[in-house]
């Protein structure tokens, strides 16, 4: 279950109590609790959906290396998925299966091997179209003391998606030695792997 329906939730609007009478009254008593009895009803319905709240998301990465052509719009690939509940990868590919409000972040391991700093643009496509104002432009540090230069470069957008539609991340680079790079784990101190990049895709909302 994604979201309560409207209809579900207008069920539980607060009832309309029927007017007491100056004196006590049997039938009027059982009508007012039978009343109540059908709208707490629908209140613990909501509540026990609500306890089981399943929502969309998915959590991906790549432990390739990946490169560009010089002044090509080239696709960041992904082909791990770490966790995933309505949302899958295909390569490029991010694929939401409801629709609704999503925020995309993601982080890009950037490696630089050149003696002066280089720049990238990343932006995003949606379903194979240019999203407008998406494209970030950034500075990888060039390499210095006998060490590439490198970068972690990541942020978020908020999307409207409908169901089956698909987000891509494209990245260009004037110059190709900027790389993105997956690390190996190493030593002193022992530090894990690197992933060379990380996606996230979680549902924020139902579709206005």
């Amino acid at each position: 279950m994604i979201v309560i329906s409207d209809f579900e939730i207008n069920q539980v609007a607060a009832p309309n109590l029927p007017l007491s009478p100056f004196e006590y009254d049997r039938l009027y008593v059982d009508q007012l609790n039978n009343v109540l009895r059908l709208y707490f009803n629908r209140v613990d319905a909501i509540l026990n959906q609500l306890k089981t709240l399943s929502v969309p998301y998915g959590a991906f990465s790549s432990d390739q290396d990946q490169t560009a052509v010089a002044n090509t719009a080239t696709l960041m690939t992904l082909n791990t998925t770490d966790f995933a509940n309505g949302v899958s990868i295909s390569s490029s590919k991010i694929t939401v299966a409801t629709a609704g409000i999503y925020n995309l972040q993601f982080s890009t391991q950037f490696q630089n091997t050149d003696t002066s700093f280089q720049n990238v643009y990343i932006w995003l496509k949606q379903s194979g179209v240019d999203i407008p104002g998406s494209t970030g432009f950034v500075s990888i540090p060039n390499r210095h003391a006998g060490t590439d230069g490198h970068s972690i470069v990541g942020w978020n957008y908020f999307l409207s998606m409908t169901a089956g539609q698909y987000v891509e991340i494209y990245w260009s680079v004037p110059n190709v030695a900027v790389t993105i790079q997956h690390l190996a784990a190493s030593g002193t101190p022992t530090k894990p792997s690197t992933q060379s990049v990380v996606a996230t895709m979680s549902f924020v909302s139902a579709l206005p």
